[in-house]
């Protein structure tokens, strides 16, 4: 007889490739392409997990079909946010169906750049251009299930393959010395890295969370991203990777007020100077010019930044 129990479930569709356009009267015409991942849960689900009995379980067909349905009938402007998007189908699928506790949602972007030609944006053509993927995460949560009265809602939003190089002002020095440490001191080096980027958002009510900038927020977390990067000069006394990280995320901190925290993950990709020297060359150190990338094994830095105490509740 089985004594086990199932410690936490979730089920759904994943990559469910949907692409909405909007077509304006004078035919300027709009397109958002999404990558949906939907996941229900709740304890009710236990059963057909532990006896077989779907009986409340919820195709991943339908729930597949429900992107789509609303996708088609929400207004557009409801669609074309991701943030907005992800959490209507969020509160849908929570609000339509009692036993289910939490609804996730996840999007993944396929940006569309639009065609231009005489400096001018074409009405309905576009390309596709190499840069990194916006992504969002909605989870409404019945805080007293079944009733619906008291939610939690909760809006990730990031991206993440933002590829960046600056070929000076960056440092790795007095750090740990013992038997083990090999790594000389560092003043000034190349610093390269694939940034992973991600803000939250938490609220009690959908339709307060709906009416935030999303579009200016992503904007403005990777403006600040690059800027403090490339600019900020309190990312150059100690420019190590964890400092760049917290001036980056502080910045996204006091520009939004909506956001909760800001978390970073950022692997340093290595470029070490060339030794030549067997050649006659000089390239290490202030006469270093040409580098060898090491893409394994990668330093890993990660932090999560967020204010001292919570201001907005």
């Amino acid at each position: 007889m089985e004594t086990s129990i199932v410690k936490s479930q979730a089920y759904g569709k994943d990559r469910v490739r949907v692409v909405r356009v909007v077509r304006h009267a004078d035919g300027w015409q709009e397109i958002a392409d999404y990558s949906v991942r939907c996941l229900l849960s709740g304890d009710q689900f236990e059963s057909s997990y532990t006896k077989g009995d779907n009986k409340l379980v919820v195709a991943t067909d339908s729930q597949k079909n429900t992107v789509f349905y609303l996708a088609k009938t929400l207004p557009a402007e409801k669609v074309m946010v991701p943030e907005v998007f992800a959490s209507e189908v969020a509160a849908f699928m929570v609000n339509k169906y009692a036993h289910v506790t939490t609804c996730q949602v996840k999007i993944i972007t396929k940006p569309w750049e639009r065609m231009a030609f005489d400096n001018k944006g074409h009405p309905h053509s576009f390309y596709r251009e190499g840069k990194e993927t916006r992504w969002t995460e909605a989870v409404f949560t019945k805080v007293n299930p079944p009733s619906a009265e008291q939610r939690k809602v909760t809006i990730t939003s990031g991206f993440y393959d933002l590829e960046v190089l600056k070929t000076t002002n960056s440092s790795f020095t007095d750090f740990w010395r013992d038997e083990l440490a090999t790594l000389p001191d560092m003043p000034d080096r190349m610093l390269s890295t694939k940034v992973l980027c991600q803000w939250k958002f938490i609220d009690t009510c959908l339709g307060k969370l709906q009416q935030l900038p999303f579009d200016s927020i992503y904007s403005g977390a990777k403006r600040n991203t690059l800027d403090a990067f490339a600019n900020d000069p309190r990312a150059w006394v100690h420019a190590s990777v964890q400092t760049t990280m917290y001036i980056m995320a502080d910045r996204i901190l006091n520009d939004f007020p909506a956001v909760d925290d800001v978390y970073y993950a950022l692997p340093n990709i290595h470029y070490f100077p060339f030794d030549l020297s067997p050649f006659g060359l000089k390239n290490l150190q202030a006469d270093a010019e040409v580098y060898m990338p090491i893409a394994d094994p990668s330093g890993y830095i990660t932090a999560t930044v967020s204010r001292p105490s919570k201001g907005k509740f």
